[in-house]
């Protein structure tokens, strides 16, 4: 009987994950449009096409839903294999790719509509969507880093003595203040004009952190 149930329970199965996978897609988006406290769980069951218990069956409470739905983006925008170190590539190629690739998702709309919506609940009482969003974006952010110039340093390609402070560093010099520019909307520029600043000071990023830390 157990293995006719189960047999019967798999066509099930593949439904609820394109349900569940809905239900993080309309919540990424509302969070980021309305933030914590301006997105219910009703609007996320209306704008996921669920009911609202398929939504509490899938996630339980808006707080665990809130973490999966951050956790999702940030691997989305900074997957783990980003940060691997091929052998043929030299440290500034790899540093690079990072530095452009951080520097565009730090000045995204959507990375800034996200830290606006989180701001204002910050503000409105609600600390612990901001520790959520640290945790699972700036701080993962920074363990891969750590990661990547470990490896460097393993390979004698860098020299660093503290590679979580360097880490930090890297992440300060990419962002610059092009960050809180996008963010508190003084972009004068047009969109074409700001890309290609964001590029150009991911690129003097590097050049001055490998000042600092290229073996001597």
């Amino acid at each position: 009987m157990s293995r006719v149930r189960s047999k019967t329970a798999g066509p099930g199965r593949p439904k609820d994950m394109e349900k569940r996978a809905a239900i993080l897609e309309a919540a990424k988006r509302l969070f980021t449009e309305k933030g914590f406290e301006g997105t219910s769980m009703d609007a996320v069951a209306g704008a996921a096409g669920v009911s609202k218990l398929t939504v509490y069956s899938h996630f339980g409470d808006k707080d665990t839903l809130f973490r999966e739905a951050i956790r999702q983006r940030c691997q989305e925008v900074l997957p783990d294999h980003l940060y691997a170190v091929p052998e043929e590539v030299s440290p500034r190629e790899a540093l690079l790719e990072l530095a452009r690739h951080h520097a565009r998702v730090a000045t995204s709309p959507e990375s800034i509509g996200v830290w606006r919506a989180i701001t204002s609940d910050c503000r409105n009482g609600s600390p612990r969507m901001g520790r959520l969003l640290w945790e699972e974006g700036p701080e993962r952010a920074h363990v891969l880093m750590k990661g990547f110039l470990d490896r460097l340093v393993e390979a004698g390609k860098l020299d660093i003595a503290d590679t979580s402070r360097a880490a930090a560093q890297f992440h300060a010099l990419v962002k610059g203040d092009l960050h809180f520019r996008r963010m508190f909307g003084c972009v004068e520029k047009s969109c074409q004009d700001f890309e290609g600043e964001v590029m150009a000071n991911a690129e003097a990023a590097v050049e001055m952190f490998l000042r600092a830390y290229t073996p001597r």
